[in-house]
């Protein structure tokens, strides 16, 4: 047997691992934590300094069995979970689960997981960090001592089911505001002006003017001003200027660009950031350092060296703007800059092309680039127009990759070349525009703007964005959407050939996607937090909590004191709390009476989501109820908008002798047709949809359903060989059976599916009680 056991988090990175260490050492797996609070009160000690109890989990019990029997065929145990307070955790509960002593313990740690880094680690083992377990085990009983204690009220107060947490709410909080900044914005009109020249010889310059105007008057007089003006060359100017590269990703960083150059989501990034740490192909994924080691500057510049020459080398040593980050971690980054195509899946290659090019950039020269701007005088005004042009004259880093924006209109234009001019020449117009142009809204946040958002506020850590934008989507507060935008009408003035004419154009607007929308169960809790727990939603109190964090990682706070500190404050707050009537939480609405009716007109929470209802609940007369549509809010609809709700359901004609009828379920919009109901995509609108369109979503759905059928047996119509998501399979009354892949579906006799049916195992439903 080996003498050494090695204890890490994950399978994947065992196997890595092992084949680095030798026969002498045996690397296993703990499957991330091992130990945690149970569920109940009883978990935390709150007379007693808040002491945690932990017990080992139960689907972790057979892997401490596991562990146990092969720490006492071991002479040494090396616990290498990863470098961060998460992984000091597990590395602390796995000694304490399996009862090891220090004499035969080392704790080991690396930063990414190559032969050296490997070796090194074994060759310089350490004791566990306390301090850097005290700061987890603090996080750890702060957050379950806020949701433990906040979630009932919120069940009592506005909805059964509900959840809060500390950086949960403050992430949902800026959501909210965001939302709420959008709803508010008036969009306010100006003019932009625009001038084209003919140059000749098929060439042009384009121009703009500075300033804007408010008015179509005043963009009017301007053209009229133009209109027997002469133009010309009245300065030229040339500057040297450069782009620097940006530094090496951090976990935020790496998060934000991959969403705009990939489009993965924040915990996407992260599954596949976490196969190439495992698989040995990136350094560590959780950091917020952008510091780069000497080894992997070394690396960097040697491929920048081969690839384009000494030239484009420019060594960088970044540091890191916050405080709390550690400079001994690095940046994200490839483990061998010579790796160009690393075995992985095509999101892998994707990821890892994208922090290849970062980090190698981050050591390339800057690059060098002219700026010319040449100003346009008009004889007949003071005013000056403005053509400005750049040219690349040494691409430096530019050669391998620039940064992305978040918002693309945000983003340096790319501007070409100007042709060759020179002051004093007379210029030609070919025409002139003023376009109406109206003000933006704040942009509501991506996820990964939401991170950046977090980050820059000091709220969070890197292992905690992706659980947070995770958490806050899964408890129903937020929801990424995509929607459609509004047509638009704008005016444009254009000025050719000494006269002026006006036209009316229309334009997209306010199209949104991937973009975070609060839910109005987000907006209810969130007032009701702010309140009531001003700490628990305040930025400022939150960013400050992650202070105290990195002190007592530090050495410099007693953990228990600071839980001590927050929650007499807190605790007092919920008692007081629990004193408020439900109808005292603005969680409904009154919009105005009901013209046909002359009942009142409601809108509010329901249990299956926002609704509006005409009426209340009588031993006469029940209300009426109607689920309010996406993008609408209890605090914003109006009577108008509601009454329009209770169209829904509406005839709109029949197909084959039959009636469709629009409605609107739980699962969204539907055309019920000959007792069977189809969907109604978000491209359609279920209010204007007409027969024409109803009619193709039914034969387009009476095709699938023909398609889904392979085989079906008359003497036993509750075995059927179907067509599924992931591929034919048989469906046995409520079992689904997989069709072993050398059997063809479409041959399978009665016999053959009863048999199979009955070897397949019984799935466990979602709540199965645990033996």
């Amino acid at each position: 047997m080996p003498k050494n056991l090695v204890i890490v988090e994950s399978p994947a990175k065992a196997k890595t691992i092992e084949g680095y260490l030798g026969k002498d050492y045996k690397v296993t797996s703990s499957y991330g934590h091992v130990r945690d609070l149970p569920k109940g009160d009883k978990a935390i000690d709150k007379i007693n300094g808040f002491k945690p109890t932990y017990e080992v989990s139960a689907d972790k019990k057979a892997v401490i069995k596991e562990l146990k029997k092969l720490v006492k065929e071991s002479e040494m145990v090396y616990l290498a979970s990863d470098d961060d307070r998460e992984g000091e955790a597990i590395s602390w509960h796995l000694k304490e689960a399996l009862s090891l002593n220090d004499t035969n313990t080392r704790r080991i740690v690396f930063r990414e997981i190559t032969k050296n880094a490997i070796q090194n680690a074994i060759q310089t083992p350490r004791g566990i960090d306390i301090d850097l377990v005290n700061a987890q085990q603090a996080r750890r009983v702060l957050d379950r001592l806020v949701g433990f204690e906040l979630s009932p009220i919120l069940w009592k107060k506005i909805k059964t089911g509900l959840s809060a947490g500390r950086v949960q709410s403050v992430a949902v909080r800026l959501v909210v505001e965001r939302e709420r900044e959008v709803e508010k914005f008036k969009a306010k009109s100006f003019y932009k002006i625009s001038a084209i020249f003919d140059l000749g010889n098929k060439k042009q310059l384009q121009s703009e003017l500075s300033k804007r105007f408010d008015t179509e008057e005043e963009a009017m007089e301007f053209l009229k001003a133009c209109v027997d003006a002469d133009f010309s060359i009245k300065d030229l100017q040339k500057k040297p200027s450069k782009k620097t590269p940006a530094p090496p990703f951090t976990t935020s960083t790496l998060q934000q660009e991959a969403s705009r150059k990939l489009g993965f989501s924040v915990s996407q990034t992260m599954s596949v950031a976490q196969k190439l740490y495992e698989a040995g192909i990136i350094s560590y994924m959780r950091t917020d350092s952008v510091n780069l080691s000497e080894e992997a500057i070394n690396g960097a510049v040697s491929e920048i060296k081969k690839e384009f020459g000494d030239n484009f080398v420019n060594v960088r040593h970044f540091k890191t703007k916050s405080n709390s980050a550690q400079e001994a971690h690095e940046a994200i980054r490839p483990t061998n800059f010579a790796n160009t195509q690393p075995s992985s899946d095509r999101n892998g290659l994707r990821l890892y092309d994208l922090i290849w090019k970062r980090a190698i950039a981050s050591q390339m020269a800057d690059a060098q680039i002219e700026k010319t701007t040449a100003t346009i005088a008009i004889s007949t005004l003071p005013d000056t127009l403005t053509a400005s042009g750049e040219v690349v004259k040494f691409e430096g880093f530019l050669s391998v990759y620039l940064e992305s924006t978040d918002d693309e209109d945000e983003g340096e234009e790319q501007k070409g070349m100007l042709p060759p001019l020179t002051i004093g020449q007379e210029l030609k117009l070919d025409h002139m525009n003023a376009r109406q142009g109206f003000t933006r809204p704040p942009t509501r946040y991506t996820e990964a703007s939401l991170v950046k958002k977090l980050e820059e506020m000091g709220i969070g850590r890197p292992s905690t964005y992706a659980p947070t934008i995770s958490t806050i989507q899964k408890r129903n507060y937020v929801e990424k959407e995509l929607r459609e935008g509004k047509e638009r009408e704008y005016k444009m003035l254009t000025l050719s050939e000494k006269s002026i004419s006006e036209k009316t154009q229309t334009e997209i607007t306010g199209a949104e996607k991937n973009k975070m929308f609060p839910t109005n169960i987000a907006m209810v809790v969130t007032d009701f937090l702010v309140e009531h727990f001003p700490n628990v939603t305040n930025y400022s109190f939150t960013a400050e909590v992650e202070q105290k964090f990195d002190e007592i990682a530090q050495g410099l706070k007693e953990w228990d004191k600071m839980i001590g500190e927050f929650y007499t404050d807190f605790h007092a707050k919920v008692e007081t709390t629990e004193n408020i009537e439900r109808t005292d939480v603005p969680s409904s609405r009154e919009l105005g009476v009901d013209p046909k009716s002359g009942e009142k007109v409601i809108a509010r929470l329901g249990r299956f989501g926002p609704l509006v209802q005409i009426g209340e609940d009588s031993e006469d007369s029940k209300p009426k109820y109607a689920s309010l549509r996406q993008g609408q809010f209890i605090e914003s609809i109006t009577l108008e908008d509601a009454l329009e709700l209770f169209k829904l359901p509406r005839e709109i004609g029949d197909h084959d002798g039959k009636p469709m009828l629009v409605g609107l379920g739980r699962f969204g919009p539907y055309v019920k047709y000959d007792g069977k109901f189809v969907s109604i995509p978000k491209t359609d609108d279920p209010y204007t949809i007409g027969s024409e369109r109803a009619i193709e979503l039914i034969k387009a759905k009476e095709e699938a359903d023909k398609n889904k059928f392979i085989k079906v047996f008359d003497e036993n119509p509750d075995i059927q060989v179907l067509n599924g998501r992931f591929g034919p399979y048989i469906k046995a009354g409520k079992k689904n059976v997989k069709i072993p892949k050398d059997k063809d579906p479409a041959s399978l006799t009665l016999e053959e599916c009863i048999e199979l049916a009955e070897k397949a195992p019984e799935k466990k439903g979602r709540y199965a009680k645990k033996k």
